[in-house]
């Protein structure tokens, strides 16, 4: 869905203006080769840009493969972020086939024209490396002999691929990921909002103040109006609050959301847009935001998942973040929809997502990757006690929402996960920053293409608001010890910026909800463990969620064996 960068007429298909602005583009040999020079036609004046120039200034989540037939090129690629998938098997000595895809065979067959070699002739080695996630960035490759009719040469006719850097230096910024206020001086050291005292742990991540002439440190002469005041917060959550709901707005604008559908559908039970709602802070934080954007006619789906019924820790935290979302907007329908099942009952299922987290390949990936499937599915049951629907009663239901409402990226970039704080005990702000940065340099690897294969294998479209490039740029412009204060508890200092914006909504009792991943909240994790590992605890002992998976026909998991986690090259 393109946000920004090219023009889209309010009635025009996203994909047909991208195309048409592709068609456009000039197709010398400066591009083609990868030189990314400026030439004659893309000069100042001329109104021509190159597939370059254009592709660098989308806003946006794309993944995009298209042929440029004047200058014989293929130009393939994913956004910075990694928001759409694209695989990739690039030749190698064993293998000269490339190929790209949005998702990988069920079978990981390589499949050529007269030739295909069948599972049981690959090795789980093979299988396992055969397909990567692309990484994020441009590409091209110039096709020096084609036929008349299109045909390739079957020698040479590749020349080389081309690597190309992002045109625009505000995303280059973004991919960067550098803050500029990262450890705090003593002109800014935050304070406690009840009595201005500053916790000894937050002074011993500093370096040790320079001490005067008669030995007292500058600390000692610091006073409450030296120090940066306690609304300083609350004045960066409405910075963050402003881009959040520009980002949810962006992405739900109902002009763009199957608008003839949803017309010929309104009989008072659409819900065009869902939300993957566990009922912690991130998804309480963008159900709230998309009851301001939409209109009050629209009821909105809430998608939760469960493998313990009831018990569930995400099943107890969504229906009493229902509640919650009902107080603070009451004339708001919404529905929330309980995706109970349990995984003995999925081995069909389990091989299905097994071919769509490919080539994710952990327990974890797995995991993650059934919840995901599950809740996009959206086919549950919806208690009309509590969601005010149907005379009360309990009903099936299948969500229709074509749109689906995700926080991935808020924990990365707001210190949300366990090991934030651990880097921040042992090495302070900057190892904080530094892990930060990691994480968000690597999430399309880790998690983007992943999930957006998963969530889009029901025709459904994922949308992520935290990783809307204003959003992201908006983050990096707050001081670090804005964003998180990691010497306080869990549920208030994790993502403090958050839990900010979170009570500017009137979200008090979300905005102390601590961090929960999807498969420990849904309990998957736990179901997992029993089955494949017999117990909880020997599942900790192995390390169960970096142990890979090995598929085999007969099994999608017929064993596995603890692997370090690789990275892949640039090509």
């Amino acid at each position: 869905m393109i946000y920004g960068g090219i023009q889209v007429a309010d009635d025009e298909n996203d994909t047909q203006a991208l195309f048409n602005s592709l068609e456009s583009c000039c197709s010398c040999d400066c591009h083609a080769l990868g030189r990314d020079k400026t030439c004659t036609c893309c000069g100042t004046g001329s109104g021509a840009k190159s597939v370059l120039q254009v592709l660098s200034t989308i806003k946006g989540p794309w993944a995009l493969i298209y042929w440029q037939m004047k200058s014989n090129t293929i130009w393939f690629g994913r956004d910075a972020f990694g928001r759409r998938s694209l695989l990739v098997h690039w030749p190698t000595a064993d293998d000269s086939h490339f190929i790209l895809s949005s998702v990988s065979p069920p079978s990981f067959a390589k499949i050529h024209s007269d030739q295909t070699v069948s599972d049981r002739d690959m090795s789980n080695h093979t299988k396992a490396s055969y397909w990567e996630e692309l990484p994020c960035g441009i590409y091209s490759m110039h096709m020096k002999d084609i036929g008349k009719h299109g045909a390739c040469m079957k020698e040479g006719w590749i020349v080389e691929v081309n690597t190309h850097k992002w045109m625009a230096s505000s995303l280059n910024g973004l991919i960067k990921w550098e803050r500029k206020l990262t450890v705090p001086t003593m002109e800014n050291i935050p304070v406690d909002r009840g009595n201005h005292q500053l916790s000894q742990s937050f002074i011993s991540s500093r370096e040790p103040e320079e001490n005067t002439n008669n030995g007292i440190t500058k600390a000692d002469f610091l006073s409450d109006s030296s120090l940066c005041d306690a609304n300083c917060i609350t004045q960066s959550a409405h910075r963050v609050l402003v881009a959040l709901r520009e980002s949810v707005m962006l992405r739900t604008k109902m002009n763009t959301l199957f608008q003839g559908t949803l017309d010929r559908s309104e009989d008072g039970e659409s819900a065009p847009i869902a939300v993957l709602f566990s009922g912690g802070l991130d998804s309480m934080l963008l159900a709230a935001l998309l009851d301001q954007c939409i209109d009050s006619k629209w009821i909105i789906d809430l998608l939760n998942v469960s493998f313990d019924g009831q018990l569930a820790p995400d099943r107890i935290s969504a229906i009493a973040g229902l509640k919650e979302l009902q107080r603070i907007s009451p004339c708001r329908r919404w529905r929330l929809i309980e995706i109970d099942t349990a995984l003995t009952d999925l081995n069909g299922e389990s091989e299905h997502v097994m071919s769509l987290i490919h080539p994710s390949n952990t327990f974890m990936d797995l995991n993650i990757g059934i919840a995901l499937w599950l809740a996009a599915g959206g086919d549950g049951w919806v208690d009309g006690s509590i969601c005010r629907m149907q005379d009360g009663s309990r009903y099936k239901y299948r969500s229709r929402s074509r749109v689906l409402i995700v926080g991935s990226g808020a924990d990365e970039q707001c210190a949300g996960y366990g090991r934030h704080r651990t880097k921040y005990r042992l090495g302070g702000w900057n190892a904080l920053d530094q892990e930060m940065r990691l994480d968000v340099q690597r999430i399309w690897k880790r998690n983007m293409g992943r999930d957006d294969r998963c969530i889009s294998d029901h025709g459904k479209e994922a949308r992520f608001p935290f990783l809307d490039e204003n959003v992201i740029k908006t983050l990096l412009e707050i001081p670090l010890w804005e964003i998180a204060k990691l010497d306080e508890p869990v549920g208030r200092g994790d993502k403090k910026i958050l839990r900010e914006v979170a009570r500017l909504l009137g979200l008090q009792e979300a905005a102390l909800q601590p961090k929960r991943a999807i498969q420990f909240g849904s309990r998957i994790a736990r179901e997992s463990n029993r089955k494949n590992f017999g117990s909880n605890r020997a599942a900790n002992q192995a390390s169960a969620g970096s142990v890979q998976i090995h598929q085999s026909p007969a099994s999608p998991v017929a064993s596995a064996t603890r692997q370090p986690f690789l990275t892949n090259n640039q090509p």
